[in-house]
């Protein structure tokens, strides 16, 4: 009979520990007599999941080790290596607050939970709604704070009634307000004092399309009876006949619409004004604007000596291409011609996402526009912006360029087709589209 304990049977090197040369044991100790327990047969149970503020181990049950073997208790820290594939306690109650992984369901436990990125998206997207907002608030209190309202409509009498959609008198002035010496010597503006006009247009914004028609400063027109802008007094209207920048020169923006109304019968909505020294900070802030010449130029009064052809305009070039009128048989009538075209090409290309979603372009262009525009007392930025984009228009398809229709003259001032005049002005009153051709 074998009286060793677990297992201890067969040869001696086992008997005696291992590695040992010697047949006889290195030391003689006596072994106290061990009896083995039956071994009772293992039932498989679900283990009972004890409360996770005690600290509970499965491993230990009435004192006793239940995994089979000693009948002592073993030493914290001991592991059977017997494990049921069952996961205790939620990730909050392991040690440290962190996450582990189970092993008997492959699931997952964790200290907190897994990004919600819907929701981040969702908050990051409000909050660039929230700061475009408030750039756009920002940009459109300090543009509106730079208008120049200064022209004021409300002292113009005997007004005809308005008509469909929206007309802007556009006048180009020679003021040289804020241009040093040299600007005017590069530009070659000339010193007067003063200001005229040297174009004038009205654009009519409307549901047919954008019409731009150039008034012709030599345009033989009457002055009305007016109320001077500055002294409140009634001039009575005596028909003089003169030319219409004339009307500007006397009394200002006010008579100059006064007597646009009265010679056409269209009511203007809303006055723009723009010197040279802000037309050429304009252009020279979008980088210049490209315009296609059909045939080559050169005049010394305005500066301008261009070739024919494709071709990038600056500040300075620009104010000479529209100021130039000596230099064509049609004289006025053939400059208001390339003002209109160079206005809508400025405006085509301004109006543009390079210019408009760049801020390092698109508020030099606004600042330097806005420093010399001058507007009636009701114009809003949108009402500018609306003209602008009108403007453009113009250029892209949707809208018509012309000239006031031509009859003749009379002591060098052109003469208005007034049969020709009276049905534009009804077009354009009834928004309808414009059949009317110009010179």
């Amino acid at each position: 009979m074998n009286d060793w304990p677990d297992r201890r049977t067969g040869d001696r090197s086992e008997r005696y520990g291992r590695g040992s040369a010697s047949p006889q044991p290195e030391g003689a100790r006596s072994m106290p007599h061990i009896q083995r327990r039956p071994a009772q047969p293992r039932t498989p149970q679900r283990p009972q999941v004890p409360p996770q503020s005690q600290g509970y181990d499965d491993r230990y049950q009435d004192g006793g080790y239940q995994d089979g073997g000693y009948g002592s208790t073993p030493e914290p820290g001991y592991d059977s290596g017997y494990n049921t594939g069952q996961v205790y306690g939620s990730g909050s109650g392991g040690r440290g607050g962190g996450g582990r992984r189970g092993g008997g369901d492959g699931g997952y436990v964790q200290g907190r939970p897994a990004p919600d990125w819907r929701r981040r998206i969702k908050l990051g997207a409000l909050i660039l709604v929230v700061a475009v907002l408030a750039v756009s608030i920002s940009t459109y209190f300090w543009a509106d704070s730079k208008l120049k309202r200064e022209v004021d409509l409300s002292k113009v009498i005997e007004r005809p009634e308005s008509g469909d959609g929206t007309n802007y008198l556009i006048v180009g002035s020679d003021s040289r307000e804020g241009m040093s010496a040299e600007e005017k010597k590069r530009l070659r503006t000339g010193s007067a004092e003063g200001k005229r006009t040297d174009s004038m247009m009205i654009l009519h914004d409307g549901s047919n399309g954008p019409t731009l028609i150039s008034l012709p400063r030599d345009s033989n027109v009457e002055i009305p009876t007016f109320v001077g802008s500055e002294s409140g007094k009634k001039f009575q209207g005596t028909g003089r006949q003169v030319k219409l920048n004339a009307a500007y020169a006397e009394d200002g923006p006010e008579l100059l619409v006064r007597t646009v109304e009265f010679n056409t019968g269209l009511h203007i909505d809303h006055y723009v004004e723009i010197g040279f020294g802000g037309f050429a900070k304009i252009v020279d802030a979008i980088g210049g604007v490209e315009m296609d010449i059909p045939k080559a130029f050169k005049d010394k009064k305005s500066g301008a000596d261009f070739q024919a052809g494709k071709q990038t305009l600056n500040g300075e070039q620009s104010l000479a291409f529209v100021r130039t009128r000596y230099a064509f048989a049609g004289s006025d009538l053939d400059r208001t011609k390339n003002q209109q075209k160079f206005l809508a090409a400025l405006a085509s290309q301004t109006a543009t996402p390079s210019t408009i979603l760049n801020p390092f372009k698109l508020y030099p262009t606004m600042g330097a526009g806005l420093d010399t525009l001058i507007v009636d007392k009701d114009m809003s930025l949108w009402a500018l912006g609306n003209m602008f984009f009108a403007m453009k228009g113009v250029t892209g398809g949707e809208g018509t360029s012309m000239n006031m229709p031509i009859s003749g003259s009379v002591g060098g001032n052109l003469v208005w087709d007034k049969a020709k005049v009276k049905q534009l002005v009804q077009q354009l009153n009834n928004d309808e589209k414009v059949t009317v051709k110009g010179n």
